[in-house]
């Protein structure tokens, strides 16, 4: 399961993050609305865990606006607000759920385990190209057969790869949906994750999947 938190208090980003990572759920961190907006849109999420007080704008009118975008991802919102109108303002902007800080964290993940489970099967969830086979739910991947074990930034990456598949792809829409904001875009670490990623779905195999586009980025396909 992957859950994007939209949260600009760090700390508590930080120890939602590390609670979800005990439980083996990966995290994408956002602390405002412009980040939050783009990693919401770029990335595949299960749930967005979404402040209602941010800079650049308030958690209802981004709920609202990524819904007006067509984003069917469940939203459940954080707020240190008990009021009855603002649970109502949530709820009528597209929210699934909501939950009044300060709260446990056993419930919050209760509350994000059982809106991954209500989503819609919209989209398939296992993907293939050539003998190349991605079940994103169970996170299984093999090529030709052969079971692939890939790192959580490489499953990340891939999963990146695949729900774009034919399209070119460029470093910053891949590094919002592969790391938080914390990411210094101009490292070499993506071309890193690439070249390990290559050697375990391509070396060896034909026809090749990974393509680099010298000044664009990134093809995924044949």
């Amino acid at each position: 399961m992957r859950v994007l938190i939209v949260e600009d208090d760090a700390e508590l980003a930080r120890i939602l993050a590390d609670g979800f990572a005990e439980q083996h759920v990966d995290t994408v961190l956002a602390a405002d609305v412009p980040s939050g907006r783009q990693r919401a849109v770029l990335g595949a999420h299960d749930v967005i865990v979404l402040d209602v007080m941010l800079p650049g704008g308030s958690g209802f009118d981004l709920c609202a606006s990524l819904r007006q975008r067509g984003l069917t991802t469940p939203i459940l919102m954080l707020t240190a607000r008990d009021a009855v109108d603002d649970r109502v303002r949530g709820l009528e902007a597209g929210a699934d759920d909501y939950l009044t800080k300060p709260f446990a964290f056993r419930e919050l993940l209760a509350r994000v385990k059982a809106l991954a489970r209500r989503r819609p099967a919209i989209a398939p969830t296992v993907h293939r190209l050539a003998d190349l086979e991605v079940d994103l739910a169970s996170r299984r991947v093999s090529r030709g057969g052969q079971a692939v074990t890939l790192t959580a930034k490489e499953f990340a990456l891939l999963e990146y790869f695949v729900t774009h598949a034919g399209a070119v792809v460029d470093r910053a829409s891949i590094t919002a949906h592969v790391w938080d904001e914390n990411h210094d875009p101009f490292t070499n670490v993506l071309e890193v994750l690439v070249r390990r990623l290559r050697r375990k779905i391509d070396d060896g195999h034909e026809p090749k999947l990974i393509h680099t586009l010298r000044g664009a980025g990134y093809r995924f396909g044949v």
